[in-house]
């Protein structure tokens, strides 16, 4: 089933866009493709003026960053899943940054060493979100990742989402 057709986009560098429509209609889709997460059928898509096909996969992907609806944690501790992006790079965690980076999404030092089954829906979200920025994308991709926080945290988080748009230039 051929869900998008015919789509020519071009995003500014810096630029804050949001999709709607209804359900099913391919807004996630758009995204994986756009994240490589899925490969297009036709078509091409530029980043940076090169086809996608041309970067290596990693180094793409730390450029243009995807956070889930559903948050995927793993290991046992929300050190665990922040420490992560510091691995990949063979670098040393920055406990500091982490706990401003905590701060900055309404959470608390005291959730770092928190075991990850212990965490809300919220939480969860939160610091899924955390371990896509810590490292900070010239892209991020968001598929509803205030979906399952309260009003205030999505305040929090819009806010917070904001600033990396505003002031970091991160497109989103």
């Amino acid at each position: 089933q051929h869900i998008l057709h015919d789509v020519d986009w071009q995003i500014p560098a810096g630029a804050h866009i949001t999709l709607t429509g209804p359900s099913g209609g391919g807004k996630s889709t758009l995204l994986r493709i756009i994240a490589a997460m899925i490969s297009k059928t036709s078509g091409s898509l530029i980043f940076d003026g090169q086809p996608i096909e041309s970067y290596d996969p990693i180094m793409y992907r730390r450029q243009v960053s995807y956070c889930f609806q559903q948050p995927t944690l793993f290991g046992e501790t929300v050190a665990d899943n922040l420490a992560f992006p510091y691995q990949i790079r063979k670098q040393v965690m920055d406990t500091q940054r982490v706990v401003t980076a905590l701060n900055n999404v309404g959470l608390s030092e005291r959730t770092l060493h928190q075991p990850i089954i212990e965490l809300s829906g919220g939480e969860r979200q939160r610091v899924a979100l955390l371990r896509n920025i810590l490292f900070l994308p010239k892209v991020l991709l968001l598929d509803e990742v205030t979906a399952g926080l309260d009003e205030n945290n999505k305040q929090i988080v819009h806010a917070w989402l904001r600033q990396l748009n505003e002031q970091d230039h991160v497109t989103t």
